[in-house]
């Protein structure tokens, strides 16, 4: 049997205006008492047939997502693939995070017990992008429905199918009240989702965009996660596998045609094997095959209005003295863009503090792995990096000067992969997290309950309180922490205070 998917096509007058959006969330207002009645278990059961039903029908969902985004079939298939893991880790997972679990309850409170568990918020509205309309939704979708939240969809008016059939195999798969609902159509579709009464958006897509649909979600006091723009770089040291990092840059680049929020725009390579390192990844992005044929490498540019932009950048480095290693922009023509390779390419060009989004890739030298640290971090964005060097330990050190949310050392776009790892970024790149325990906590409210035990011998927290209570108190607090508070902590022989720990 197969979905049955309304016609959501730009154009087909389906569009869902404010009524349509408010209609869309009071439905899955009244369904979320049932799904959240469910418990872990009872939705890990429902996501798991999801899973299984899209696992099954996988060249269906390819095909689709080709038709609407015009990608290569295995750029389709991996999307596919990371669906299926991604809602695999949130349905198993969510119970064991977001579950109760006791904590400790003090000293001035130890006759409590203490507990502290995770609610769902309620209806979560999910803004989607064109560039990865499988994907990069499940991450919100699937955390927020396991957490107990019911989930109105606002795919990219540009992929609206593909939302559809989400929504239709989800419903399939575990028949009841609707809790994924879609509606269409473009920015105004997505502003009315904002000021309707959900609990929380989530939204990815451009930084400007993601401005304002903050704006709008403030009147309402609606909070937000916001996943922007990328500009991500790559390190690559003196001590680097060079054939593993051009593979890499290469591929990071040029995969969906560049349009990857995370994808790799710009490398800063030790000047010592700059030389080498050009030379491969030329090499590697001139045997890349772009177009409509089976085998090819690169499909389409979306957006008709991107392949300008991809243009204004190339042409703007080039104005700016960069060196074009292969293509250039009398080879940048709609719907297909070759792959491009620049040099030298002075920081201030449009080619290097703006998203891109296509198929460019900036290399430029450095002196040393510092100079590069202090380049990467100077951009306006902070979603990825990747770092590439034989010494794993430098590489961390270099890691954790990233001003960035998420890096790979000796691998691109590993952190996408895998699933307990939290996905989002800092600066013009927005904040809050998708993906892992970060995730699944974002799509839900804490909420502390305490229990009393028994009747403690002293009683601070009363009126009648004995006149010696607080004193005694104070003694009490003196002898246990009084010492090591007044020394201004512990010293690094003694170690950390009595409770905490480290990894």
């Amino acid at each position: 049997m197969t979905a049955v998917i309304p016609d959501h096509r730009p154009g087909s007058g389906t569009a869902s205006g404010p009524a349509a959006v408010a209609g869309a969330v009071d439905g899955a207002r009244r369904a979320q008492p049932d799904w959240e009645a469910l418990g872990f278990s009872g939705r890990k059961k429902a996501l798991d047939a999801w899973r299984v039903l899209i696992l099954r029908r996988t060249e269906e969902l390819v095909a689709l997502i080709r038709e609407e985004t015009g990608k290569t079939a295995d750029d389709a298939r991996l999307e596919v693939v990371l669906v299926a893991d991604h809602l695999r880790w949130a349905a198993a997972h969510a119970g064991r995070v977001l579950g109760r679990r006791r904590v400790s309850s003090g000293l001035l409170m130890f006759n409590q017990s203490a507990t502290v568990e995770y609610r769902p918020l309620g209806v979560v509205g999910v803004i989607g992008p064109w560039n990865y309309p499988a994907f990069i939704p499940i991450g919100p979708v699937a955390a927020a429905l396991a957490a107990g939240n019911t989930v109105v969809l606002k795919p990219s008016e540009l992929t609206p199918r593909v939302g559809a059939w989400l929504a239709a195999t989800l419903a399939e798969a575990a028949p009841g009240p609707e809790v994924l609902r879609i509606v269409t159509g473009d920015g105004d579709t997505g502003a009315a989702l904002c000021r309707a009464a959900v609990d929380k958006v989530s939204f990815t897509g451009s930084s400007a965009t993601g401005r304002r649909v903050m704006a709008a979600c403030a009147e309402n006091l609606t909070p937000v996660v916001i996943e922007g723009g990328g500009k991500d770089a790559m390190i690559v040291a003196a001590d680097a596998d060079l054939e593993a990092a051009a593979d890499a840059a290469v591929w990071a680049a040029m995969s969906n045609a560049g349009q990857t929020c995370v994808g790799l725009e710009r490398v800063y390579v030790v000047d010592g094997v700059a030389d080498r390192f050009l030379d491969l990844v030329t090499e590697r992005a001139a045997a890349l095959r772009t177009g409509e044929r089976p085998d090819a490498d690169l499909g389409r540019i979306v957006l008709p209005r991107q392949v300008e932009v991809i243009r204004s950048h190339v042409q703007d480095a080039v104005a700016r003295g960069a060196r074009v290693l292969l293509g250039g922009p009398r080879s940048i023509s709609a719907p297909y863009v070759a792959p491009v390779v620049l040099a030298e390419v002075p920081e201030d060009s449009t080619a290097l503090t703006e998203e891109t989004f296509g198929p460019v890739l900036v290399v430029n030298r450095v002196s040393g792995v510092d100079e590069a640290v202090a380049r990467t971090n100077a951009s306006a964005y902070g979603l990825g990096a990747s770092v590439y060097t034989r010494d794993r330990a430098q590489g961390r050190r270099i890691a954790a000067r990233l001003r960035t949310g998420m890096v790979s050392v000796n691998a691109v776009i590993a952190f996408a992969g895998i699933p307990a790892l939290p996905f989002g970024g800092t600066g013009d790149s927005g904040f809050g997290r998708v993906h892992g325990p970060d995730g699944l906590r974002e799509f839900s409210r804490s909420q502390a309950v305490t229990t009393q035990r028994f009747r403690p011998l002293m009683q601070p927290n009363s009126f009648g309180r004995h006149p010696d209570t607080m004193r005694t108190l104070v003694r009490m607090v003196r002898a246990l922490h009084g010492r090591r508070a007044l020394s201004g902590g512990p010293s690094p022989r003694r170690g950390l205070p009595h409770g905490e720990r480290t990894t």
